[in-house]
């Protein structure tokens, strides 16, 4: 399939490695057409993290696949930048794509300064301002490496700002999710709120899948706890890798109170999300999801990079007995008020603005 941006076959090598990166880059994917070299780094080499999304997004395969997963941060973020230098040396393309801040795109990003290859990252100039995550580490070095900023918010512009990235570096395009969430949320749900056992309203969405909570014996029974008293069904999705934590601390009994099921297609995910009364979760993607979906979320979480959906669609909170004050009083509320609150995203444009800014910035680079 050819572009409408003038983009050749094969010329823009777009880097991603986890289940958020290949959603929200499946529609500038799908646009780039011939033109998109997709690099799957194998950060997340879960088949449920990995095959079923490009799968539900309706993508083909990767055309490389670098399988570093498994690894630590810095041996994972080393092995991809020599695969990825090598790659970039072989291939020749225009351009490397970048979106979000795991340890695939801080490895893109060196790979193409070392390269000298124009680096675009989508969804720039987040900031938690929070260095015990590696995520603002990622983010950080990506934006000062790109070529340029695709952010998604004012907010994003003003940070990116604030660390002298002006200019014609710095593109206000939107947040692709909104367009991903749109176009893959299914019309009928009823069959997936019956594969799940649950009803409409009637039930609490949950993930949690970051360090601080998984990784802290402490935290991570509060959590469960927290949600265990929840007076509704609290649907669980877990990684294998965190059940086995919750096991190894002898959290079992308290999962047992909880419907723990496998990871979940996106789709299908999404259904859930559209048909729950509230959401709890670690998760910065669901943080906008529900913005766009028009449900409460409860973020557990020391800090957040997305203060735009925080007092509207979210509340932060620490783990502990927040969790459950703050589900019960957002349950109180119910969701119908924030049907009229628009998204801080965007229009569903950004992958489009973003590969327009693209084309933009490779005439005049």
């Amino acid at each position: 399939m050819t572009n409408p941006y003038g983009f050749p076959p094969n010329s823009v090598a777009v880097v991603l490695g986890t289940r958020p990166e290949i959603v929200k880059l499946s529609q500038i994917i799908h646009l780039l057409g011939e033109a998109a070299l997709v690099v799957h780094t194998g950060q997340h080499y879960d088949p449920n993290l990995s095959d079923v999304f490009f799968r539900d997004l309706g993508l083909a395969n990767p055309d490389m696949f670098l399988k570093v997963g498994g690894v630590s941060r810095g041996q994972q973020i080393g092995a991809a930048v020599t695969s990825l230098d090598e790659l970039l040396a072989e291939t020749k393309p225009l351009a490397v794509l970048v979106q979000g801040d795991t340890n695939s795109v801080a490895a893109g990003a060196i790979a193409a300064n070392a390269r000298n290859v124009f680096l675009c990252h989508i969804e720039a100039g987040l900031r938690s301002r929070d260095w015990g995550m590696p995520e603002e580490h990622n983010r950080v070095i990506t934006d000062h490496l790109s070529s340029l900023c695709c952010a998604p918010t004012e907010t994003a512009v003003a940070n990116l700002a604030a660390e002298g990235i002006t200019g014609d570096r710095v593109v206000l395009t939107g947040n692709t999710v909104v367009e991903a969430v749109n176009a893959l949320l299914p019309a009928d749900r009823s069959d997936i709120l019956a594969k799940f056992g649950v009803q409409s309203g009637r039930f609490v969405l949950s993930t949690f899948h970051r360090p601080e909570n998984v990784d802290d014996p402490e935290a991570y029974s509060s959590i469960l706890s927290e949600l265990a008293a929840i007076p509704l069904p609290v649907l669980l999705p877990l990684h294998p890798r965190s059940v086995a934590r919750a096991e190894a601390f002898g959290l079992g009994p308290l999962l047992e109170k909880l419907v723990v099921v496998e990871p979940v297609g996106y789709r299908d995910f999404l259904a859930l999300e559209a048909e729950a009364a509230l959401m709890i979760s670690d998760s910065g993607g669901i943080a906008e999801e529900v913005s766009v979906l028009k449900r409460p979320l409860v973020v557990v979480r020391n800090s957040t990079e997305r203060p735009e959906v925080m007092g509207t669609f979210a509340v932060r909170v620490g783990a502990g007995p927040e969790i459950s004050r703050e589900a019960g009083r957002l349950l109180d509320a119910g969701w119908e008020h924030l049907q009229t609150i628009p998204t801080p995203y965007g229009d569903g444009s950004a992958s489009h603005r973003s590969l327009e800014a693209l084309a933009a910035g490779l005439v005049s680079h």
